[in-house]
């Protein structure tokens, strides 16, 4: 079993582990996994109907492409949860902005209907909208027909999970952004041993600064054999 679907003892211990990713377009490792993704994202703003739906599990750099998109399209980002929340004229004031992420929008709940509306108006406004999810539209048991429909109509750049070069491409600048210098087997270790997921790969870069530096010590093998093994779910 690889690192990642459970919690570490570590984390269980309440060792606060912040992550402050950098979103920024020079931070993001392009590889075959979202190489198409991204040019999706690209060739923004000549999206048919001034709508994307970007799918990819977790951890596969969906919010990533969406804030490299927002900042480029000065876009508002909104949480498919918070839908359900918003009345007609919150609606209305968050197409005033020349565009909009609806951040998790499988998430929706009960907001389907606020969803649909959302759209009506931004279409009216000429307002893009990019939309991020795990699942494509036809798994979010949706009802509205005419939603279902538009939703089905709307481009689809989908995110694969990290392949190995990405994996490790990952790891190596993550180190590099915390100033470790870490052997390339190292490197190698750890992304064998984890799960392929992009926010597992920053926990455990993270986790390993700590406790080298508590330790006093380097990151090394040895010690990214006891991470993973005091996660309880190393496979070696």
């Amino acid at each position: 079993m690889k690192f990642g679907p459970r919690v570490p003892r570590w984390q269980q211990l309440g060792l606060e582990l912040p992550i402050e990713p950098h979103f920024s377009r020079a931070d993001f490792l392009v590889s075959q996994s979202n190489a198409a993704a991204l040019q999706m994202i690209e060739a923004w703003p000549h999206w048919p109907g001034n709508i994307l739906l970007l799918v990819g599990g977790p951890g596969s750099g969906k919010s990533h492409l969406a804030a490299i998109w927002a900042a480029r399209a000065g876009a508002e980002i909104f949480s498919g949860a918070r839908l359900a929340e918003s009345d007609v004229a919150s609606l209305a004031a968050l197409t005033a902005k020349p565009a909009l992420v609806v951040d998790d929008a499988d998430a929706l709940g009960g907001a389907e209907a606020a969803l649909f509306h959302l759209f009506n108006l931004a279409r009216q406004e000429k307002q893009s909208v990019l939309l991020t999810a795990r699942r494509p539209p036809d798994l979010w048991g949706l009802a509205i027909p005419d939603l279902v429909s538009r939703l089905r109509l709307a481009p689809v750049a989908e995110l694969g999970a990290p392949d190995d070069e990405l994996l490790r491409a990952v790891l190596q600048k993550l180190f590099r952004d915390r100033q470790l210098l870490v052997d390339g087997s190292v490197v190698d270790y750890i992304a064998l041993h984890i799960e392929r997921s992009l926010g597992v790969a920053r926990a455990v870069v993270e986790a390993l600064d700590r406790m080298a530096l508590a330790r006093g010590g380097a990151v090394t093998r040895a010690l990214a054999r006891e991470l993973l093994a005091d996660a309880g779910d190393e496979a070696d």
